[in-house]
C-alpha cells in the first residue's frame, strides 16, 4: 500500500528544492515563490495538472509504477530518490541492473539546455525515454511505443515504415549497425536478458537481422554522418553525437548539420514546424 501522506509531503518537497533553471525553463518576473509550480512538475513528468494535484494534497488513486518512473525523471530524482519515490508509491523498488530507464539527473540537465535542438536520451536496447521537440519533429514520437516495439532496434527489422527516416541506399549499413549494436548489449547483458530476449523475437521475425546477427558484426565509434528523410524539409545530412552514461547503460544522441549547409538550415526550421511529422500509429504502437 502506498503512504500517500508521506508521498505526497516528498513529491512537494523534491518540486520546492527544483528552480526553473535546472529543468530549463525561464524563472519569469512574476514567479513569486521559489521551486516549480505544480502544473510545471506535472508538464515535465508527461501527465494532467490534475492528477498531479491530487497526489500533492493527497488524494487520488494509487500511481501506477509508470507514473512514478514519469515522477522521478520529470523532478530529476537520483536513483536512491527514484527508489524511496516507488516504496512510498507502494511499489518495489526498480532493479538497478541494466535496466535502463530512469535517466541520471546530470543527463537530464544537459537535456534541458538542448531545447532548441534535436536530442534524445536512448538506453542500451534501443528505447527512447525523453526528446526535445525539435527531435521528436525529425523523428517522430518515439516515447509513444510499447512492448517490443519500443526497441528502434526491433522496429528497424519489423516495420516497413521505420525505414523512412532513411534514403534505401542507406539500409543495409544501418541494418547492420542496429544488429552490431544489440550484439554488444547480448553480450554484456547476457542469456537472461532484455538484450537477449529482443535477440531471440528478431531472429525469429526478420531473416535479414538473422542472417546479419550469424555474422556476430562488432559496432566501433560512430560519428559518421546519416542521411534523413523528413517529409517536409526534405534530405538532411546530420551528425549524431553521443554523450554516453555507463552505470545507466544509456546515451544522450545529438543531432546537429554543418553550419552553411542546406541540413542546418533545414534543422533550423524543425523547430517551426507547427506538428509532428509522422508519430507511430496505432497499429504499430503496442
Amino acid at each position: 500500500m502506498s503512504d500517500r501522506a508521506a508521498l505526497a509531503a516528498f513529491l512537494r518537497a523534491r518540486r520546492e528544492a527544483l528552480q526553473p533553471d535546472d529543468v530549463g525553463l525561464l524563472r519569469g518576473r512574476r514567479r513569486r515563490t521559489g521551486g516549480l509550480r505544480r502544473e510545471e512538475v506535472a508538464a515535465l513528468s508527461d501527465m494532467s495538472a490534475d492528477y498531479y494535484g491530487r497526489l500533492e494534497q493527497p488524494r487520488g488513486p494509487q500511481p501506477s509504477e509508470q507514473m512514478l518512473a514519469s515522477l522521478a525523471r520529470g523532478l530529476r530524482l537520483s536513483l536512491d530518490e527514484r527508489d524511496l519515490l516507488f516504496r512510498l508509491g507502494g511499489h518495489a523498488a526498480p532493479g538497478r541492473v541494466r535496466r535502463g530507464d530512469h535517466i541520471n539527473p546530470g543527463m537530464m540537465r544537459v537535456l534541458d539546455r538542448l531545447e532548441d535542438t534535436p536530442a534524445q536520451v536512448v538506453n542500451h536496447l534501443g528505447e527512447t525515454l525523453k526528446q526535445t521537440r525539435p527531435a521528436k519533429a525529425l523523428l517522430g514520437d518515439e516515447t509513444a511505443y510499447t512492448g517490443l516495439a519500443r526497441s528502434a532496434h526491433y522496429r528497424w527489422f519489423t516495420d516497413p515504415a521505420a525505414r523512412l527516416i532513411h534514403p534505401a541506399s542507406d539500409h543495409a549499413d544501418q541494418s547492420r549497425l542496429m544488429v552490431a549494436d544489440l550484439h554488444g548489449a547480448r553480450a554484456r547483458d547476457g542469456g537472461d536478458s532484455r538484450a537477449a530476449a529482443l535477440v531471440e523475437a528478431l531472429t525469429g521475425e526478420s531473416p535479414e537481422f538473422a542472417a546479419i546477427w550469424r555474422e556476430r558484426p562488432v559496432l566501433g565509434p560512430q560519428c559518421a554522418s546519416k542521411r534523413f528523410c523528413h517529409p517536409r524539409i526534405g534530405t538532411l545530412e546530420l551528425h549524431c553525437q553521443t554523450l554516453i552514461d555507463p552505470d545507466q547503460s544509456q546515451r544522450l544522441v545529438v543531432y546537429t548539420a554543418t553550419p552553411g549547409t542546406e541540413s542546418h538550415t533545414g534543422l533550423q526550421l524543425l523547430s517551426l514546424l507547427p506538428d509532428l511529422p509522422h508519430a507511430p500509429s496505432p497499429g504499430h504502437a503496442g
